[in-house]
């Protein structure tokens, strides 16, 4: 974790309240596309987008929990939590639908160090 990365992109809000999570969704994608190395960091309600049994049910809205298993597709594999989060909100690791690394508050700062340009979603 201690190279620098090219960008940090950073989902704070949930899969189904507005579109910042698909749209920093599609924003990884795109950059993995045109091969830029990136990583991706989910706080805060940004974590539901990693929940294996979403349900968005009659929402006008995707599943998100279906795109991201592909990230792995674009090579987008440096995925991390804050375990903050994950506690906060009753999760653990094993539930979520993509192996993550988790961080401490201590380690989600310096990732942000880490990175030449971060994007937050």
């Amino acid at each position: 974790m201690s190279q620098i990365a090219d960008l940090l992109l950073v989902l704070r809000h949930g899969p189904y309240g507005g579109l910042n999570a698909r749209e920093g969704l599609d924003a990884a994608l795109t950059a993995a596309a045109f091969e830029v190395p990136l990583s991706l960091l989910f706080l805060n309600d940004g974590i539901y987008l990693l929940q294996s049994d979403q349900q968005p049910g009659q929402l006008p809205a995707k599943d998100l929990s279906k795109t991201v298993p592909a990230l792995a597709m674009y090579d987008i594999e440096r995925l991390y939590v804050r375990s903050r989060d994950l506690e906060q909100r009753g999760m653990k690791p094993e539930q979520l639908v993509v192996e993550v690394e988790v961080l401490d508050d201590e380690q989600a700062a310096n990732l942000f160090h880490q990175h030449r340009h971060i994007l937050s979603f």
